[in-house]
Order: C-alpha cells, then sequence, then structure tokens
C-alpha cells in the first residue's frame, strides 16, 4: 500500500476530524505565516480579523488554511494586518492624538477611549492598551475636536472629581464581546457572561449546583497576571469582575438568559446519566461520569425519584448474594 493510500485512508477513517485538522492550521502556526506575534495574533482573532473553527479532536481551536490565504492575499499584507491589530498604552496614545497625556487618562477614565488589553508592570500598575486604529479615529472625528482642545465640560469634570474610572467596566464589556464572539456553544456563552460575576452571584442566579458545575468546565482563562494567589494575580481578577451595581445587575440577567438558553439546548450533565461531550456531534454519547459531583449536591438529601434506581440497585445485589 503506498503512502498517499494509507494517508487517505486514516483521514477517511478520522471522518470529519480528519478533514479538519488537514483543512486547517494551529493557531501558532497560523501566527508565524500571517507574520504575527502571538499576543497580536490572539487580538486579530477577537477583533475578528481571522476566522477560526473548533478542532473537532479537542485540541483547541485552529484557523482554515483558506482563511490564511484569504488573509495573506488582502491588498497591504502583512502592514494592513499588524496597522489593525497595534496597540498603544497612555503616552504613545496621547502622541497619536496629540493630546497630553493627563487629557488622554481623562478621556479613557470618561469612557470615550476603550481599553483593548491591559497588564500589571512591575510595581503592580495597570497598564491600559489601545487600539492605535480606533485612537486616529476619533482624533481625526471633528466632533471631537472640543474634547480634544478644549476645557473639559464641567459635569464631566465633576464626575472625574468623583474618581469616576470607566476603563475596567469598558475593558469588561470588551473582553465579553470577544468571548461570546468565538463561543459555539449555548452553555460555553453561559460560562463567558458568568466569568465577569463573583461565586456569591453565580450561586445566586444558578442555584443548581450541576448546572454551576457545568459553567466552570468552560469557564474562560483570565490571561496570567503573576502566579496564583499572587497580588498581581487577585488585582487582575478583581479588574475582571464586574462591581458596579447596575453592571452586576446586567449581568445577572444576561447570566440567568444563557444558561436557561443552554439548558433547552442541553441539559447540565448528572451522575448516571447520557450526556454529549461538548463539542456535540454524532455518535458521541457517553456516561455522564466525566462531570464531577459538586460537592455541595453531595451534601443535598436525593430526591424520591433520585433514591429509586438506588433501591433498586440494592435490591438487586441482594438478590444477587442470596443466590450466590
Amino acid at each position: 500500500m503506498s503512502g498517499n493510500t494509507l494517508t487517505h485512508n486514516v483521514a477517511e477513517a478520522g471522518g470529519q476530524t480528519g478533514t479538519t485538522r488537514t483543512a486547517s492550521v494551529t493557531r501558532h502556526r497560523a501566527a508565524r505565516e500571517l507574520g504575527l506575534r502571538r499576543g497580536d495574533f490572539d487580538l486579530a482573532v477577537q477583533l475578528g480579523r481571522v476566522r477560526t473553527v473548533p478542532d473537532d479532536g479537542g485540541g483547541g481551536r485552529r484557523v482554515p488554511r483558506d482563511e490564511i490565504d484569504r488573509i495573506r492575499a488582502a491588498d497591504g499584507f502583512p502592514d494592513v494586518l499588524r496597522a489593525a491589530v497595534r496597540t498603544v498604552g497612555t503616552r504613545e496614545g496621547a502622541a497619536l492624538m496629540d493630546v497630553t497625556t493627563a487629557r488622554f487618562t481623562r478621556l479613557a477614565r470618561l469612557g470615550l477611549l476603550v481599553p483593548v488589553k491591559f497588564y500589571l508592570n512591575r510595581y503592580r500598575a495597570v497598564v491600559w492598551l489601545y487600539l492605535a486604529e480606533e485612537l486616529r479615529r476619533f482624533r481625526a472625528d471633528e466632533r471631537n475636536t472640543a474634547l480634544l482642545k478644549g476645557r473639559t465640560p464641567e459635569g464631566l469634570r465633576d464626575q472625574l472629581g468623583e474618581g469616576l474610572d470607566l476603563r475596567p467596566r469598558n475593558w469588561r464589556g470588551r473582553h465579553l464581546g470577544f468571548l461570546l464572539r468565538q463561543a459555539d456553544d449555548p452553555w460555553v456563552r453561559a460560562a463567558a457572561v458568568a466569568s465577569l460575576l463573583d461565586a456569591a452571584e453565580i450561586s445566586a442566579v444558578v442555584t443548581d449546583p450541576y448546572e454551576r458545575s457545568h459553567l466552570r468546565r468552560f469557564r474562560p482563562v483570565l490571561a496570567a497576571h503573576g502566579s496564583p494567589g499572587s497580588p498581581a494575580a487577585q488585582l487582575a481578577e478583581e479588574i475582571a469582575t464586574a462591581a458596579d451595581p447596575d453592571e452586576v445587575d446586567w449581568l445577572r440577567s444576561e447570566l440567568a438568559a444563557a444558561v436557561d438558553t443552554a439548558r433547552r439546548h442541553r441539559p447540565a450533565p448528572r451522575p448516571g446519566t447520557l450526556v454529549a461531550p461538548h463539542p456535540p456531534g454524532p455518535q458521541s454519547l457517553t456516561r455522564g461520569t466525566a462531570e464531577p459531583v459538586p460537592r455541595e449536591a453531595e451534601d443535598t438529601p436525593p430526591s424520591e425519584a433520585e433514591q429509586q434506581p438506588r433501591r433498586l440497585s440494592s435490591l438487586l445485589v441482594r438478590l444477587w448474594r442470596r443466590d450466590s
């Protein structure tokens, strides 16, 4: 048997998985072929500049080969793509907009400039990053001339004096949009919303412990900011968690709706039930043992309906021992 025939047969046996993997590449390789650093590539994906697809083999998302070809064939590649994902901090952003760093910071705190990333420097100070392309558009818009050159309106000055800073909240809103854009399953969408709420708020909305366990399975991982439990990691977690009452209320409402949609699409797995692993596919039903029993569920007395299978199982064991 020739090597080509063997390859063809293996791909056929793999079904959709083989087709997906041969027609796509890993994110790392895609970043290299598009001439982007990994962080810039991730941002391009989040912004919808690069399309990804799920890996049916469970290895994370991949980039279709035809998507890479499309981007590389576009006019101005790679400069246009690199410019679209270029980020700048406060100092460089202020220079780009021809304003002082103080004015730039005021505009950002007022929510007029929305950060796309953040990181913590060695002094654990938050450094916000902005899309250079958006800053250029803001500066070119004549409606913003007064904000760039004139005196800040009194009402806005009062808000700043009271400590208004919308940068964390605006980043959370944008980050949620990124997560939802890449979510290909209702439970993943619900987990994205839940990722911005603290555990107490999630428990108040999602009272079923098995559903909470299922949400944790799909919870997106926040980019590392220091070692787990370190002050830097705790600060990053605070930034990523909603704090304003109206924001919390909105997220709770969104979470309740998202979980309801996910529940109707595919109930959360429970011990002894047949569940479809994510992502669902044909002939993929497995016994629901992958989901651990939540600790709080272990302490909850079983209902009458849940006790019936246990009683039947106990009766069968006694009969078997009597006949042995």
